[in-house]
């Protein structure tokens, strides 16, 4: 839950709320982004050093490498009185053809996938040190985070530049382009962007930050451009201080591959596009679990109205507005709005979702659940890979 909610989620609550959730895949059997599980890795760091996750970055990475922009979230940032200097983020405004502006917002049950407040000058010196190898990034330290640990697929772009093998390793993408390891990562909140790569062997390394929404597409086109030319000229680049003679492994590693499913995750929330439905997937004409043979009554509008729980997703309150059922959950980390459209029966409808910002139209598939003429859970596609609908119970079915 964000900081709108009643009772907002920190890195605590976050990994305590883990036994609720249903595991999408059983461990180490294939490639799935999760944003929950860096915020679980800071609850561990946090337990463990003693320290709030924001001194622990500003004692242990931002000190030692000079980066006296970063920062994480808004308040850090303000605590260094660097206000004036905090972006704002911007969105597109189809409508107005204008962009919409808004102030950055903090996300403490973000942290750890996102959250860190930083400059393009300030960032680049975290990029030198994992070329160099210096201040806190040791020998050591460097081969964890770059050690292939998952396999991913190339998708139809990257394979016609030629890259048909890409790895994850400890929170950076991995990949060879014309035997070169090029690393790298990118980033996005609704408003802002960021996006870093380097070459190791070439000793390049390059950093875009932006505060709208495309951000990441002109910085994924720049840095297809700067990767090819600093391949052709195999220029050691003055800006980023070159390392004495080191090992640098050219060919890709052999990552033994187990079966994937068919379904992957991305990071950027829980709703997905298209409703849930694959370019050959075909609509569910099967019986509605849950809805009687014979329904004793049609039911109200009304009736589907109310609040529902599940232990995971915590709270999702159905109302009615200009006639038709509504849900409010701007209150969650990844806020959104869905209008529940009637699709057949009385139990299937499409929740026709956008975020807090109004953005985007997603369809997520929605049932509901009627015992003895009553409604009694709400079933929502809100996670693919679980293969199965979200169940919330309703909490006064039994009144």
């Amino acid at each position: 839950m964000g900081v709108r909610a009643t009772e907002p989620d920190d890195a605590q609550s976050i990994t305590r709320n883990l036994r609720n959730l249903a595991v999408a895949a059983p461990p180490r059997t294939q490639y799935i982004y999760c944003n929950m599980m860096y915020t679980v890795l800071t609850h561990l760091i946090e337990a463990k050093s003693g320290q709030e996750f924001g001194k622990f970055l500003q004692e242990r990475i931002f000190c030692p490498l000079g980066m006296t922009s970063s920062s994480l979230q808004p308040e850090g940032t303000k605590a260094k009185g660097h206000d004036r200097r905090l972006a704002k983020g911007h969105i597109w405004d189809k409508k107005s053809t204008s962009y919409r502006e808004f102030e950055a917002v903090s996300c403490p049950e973000g942290q750890g996938a996102g959250s860190v407040i930083s400059s393009a000058n300030d960032f680049i010196k975290y990029i030198k040190a994992l070329i160099d190898r210096n201040g806190p990034i040791s020998e050591d330290v460097y081969q964890g985070l770059t050690r292939p640990r998952s396999k991913r697929s190339a998708n139809h772009r990257q394979r016609k530049a030629g890259i048909d093998r890409l790895f994850y390793t400890a929170g950076m993408d991995l990949y060879w382009q014309d035997e070169h390891k090029v690393l790298g990562h990118s980033g996005d909140i609704t408003g802002f962007g960021s996006r870093f790569v380097f070459l190791p062997d070439l000793k390049f390394g390059a950093v875009v930050m932006g505060n709208s929404s495309g951000t990441n597409s002109v910085a994924a086109q720049l840095f297809r451009e700067f990767i090819e030319i600093v391949i052709k000229s195999n220029t050691r680049w003055q800006p980023l201080s070159a390392i004495s003679n080191r090992d640098v492994h050219t060919k890709p590693p052999e990552v033994r591959e187990k079966p994937k499913s068919e379904s992957q995750s991305h990071p950027g929330g829980m709703v997905k596009t298209n409703g849930g439905k694959g370019k050959d997937q075909k609509e569910d004409t099967s019986t509605i679990v849950g809805s009687s043979p014979t329904l004793q009554r049609n039911v109200t509008l009304q009736e589907y109205a109310g609040d529902y729980w599940n232990p995971g997703y915590r709270n999702m309150k159905v109302e009615i507005r200009d006639n038709g059922l509504f849900i409010d959950a701007t209150d969650r980390s990844m806020g959104f709005t869905a209008r529940l459209k009637h699709k057949r029966g009385q139990t299937v409808y499409d929740a026709h979702v956008r975020d807090a910002f109004e953005t985007g139209d997603e369809v997520l598939r929605t049932e509901f659940m009627i015992e003895d003429g009553s409604v009694v859970k709400m079933g929502m596609d809100l996670e693919s890979l679980v293969g199965d609908l979200i169940w919330f119970d309703k909490a006064d079915n039994k009144q």
